[in-house]
């Protein structure tokens, strides 16, 4: 089935290009030019696979229009920005994105990029109801292990798909110390360098902020100083 990619830019020359690369890699491709755009688009039912999303537009920036798509949908989203900070990146992924790619960038890394998200999201994104076997348990938490379905305490809760891939490893081997390389190969399933321990400990804090009755101190996902992370 061909994926669906929305493309969200207010420089509507950078839209045609971005359509003319993505369609001639075989993608469907919808575009809009704010992100007010974007959130009707998907409001009214449109089906996405990924979101390439500009941080720097008019009215509802990138980051703005992330968190508020992450109430509705979760399509992975990839920004597109000319800024490169690590205070960008935290901002980025704390709304909710899952990659950020900094321009200028090559056609090629932009298509590494959006085939990693779709194959990511392809393989963990589908959801049916979970049977018994298939669900992991522990602090008031069940995880699917196959889907991206997570309840604490009988109430469903909304994680991203990096999120969830993060919560299932350290929930199916429990009292392990994963580091920040082990858990960036398993989970983003990309080469791991010094900057990478930072993307992990971006979307730690946020699964944190889902999953902990106070994450501040945390009784789900702990911290092992020197080492890594594990779930006890």
């Amino acid at each position: 089935m061909t994926a669906t990619i929305l493309l969200v830019d207010d420089d509507a020359e950078i839209r045609e290009l971005l359509e003319l690369l993505l369609s001639g890699e075989g993608y469907a491709v919808l575009q809009t030019e704010s992100g007010e755009a974007a959130l009707a688009l998907l409001k009214q039912g449109a089906n996405v696979d990924l979101i390439v999303l500009d941080v720097m537009m008019p009215g509802l920036s990138g980051y703005k229009t992330c968190a508020l798509i992450r109430e509705i949908s979760n399509a992975p989203i990839l920004f597109l920005t000319a800024r490169s900070m690590d205070t960008d990146l935290t901002l980025g992924f704390s709304a909710g994105g899952d990659d950020y790619l900094a321009k200028p960038f090559s056609n090629a890394e932009l298509l590494s990029r959006v085939k990693a998200l779709l194959r990511r999201y392809h393989v963990y994104g589908g959801k049916e109801e979970a049977a018994e076997a298939d669900v992991l348990a522990a602090h008031g938490l069940r995880v699917g292990r196959r889907f991206n379905e997570v309840w604490k305490d009988g109430r469903e809760l909304s994680l991203t798909e990096l999120e969830y891939r993060l919560l299932r490893l350290m929930m199916e081997y429990r009292g392990k110390i994963f580091s920040a390389q082990n858990l960036y190969e398993s989970v983003w399933g990309e080469p791991y360098f010094s900057v990478s321990a930072n993307t992990v400990m971006v979307h730690i804090r946020k699964l944190r902020a889902k999953i902990e009755d106070d994450p501040q101190e945390p009784r789900i996902v702990k911290t092992v100083w020197g080492k890594g992370y594990r779930v006890e």
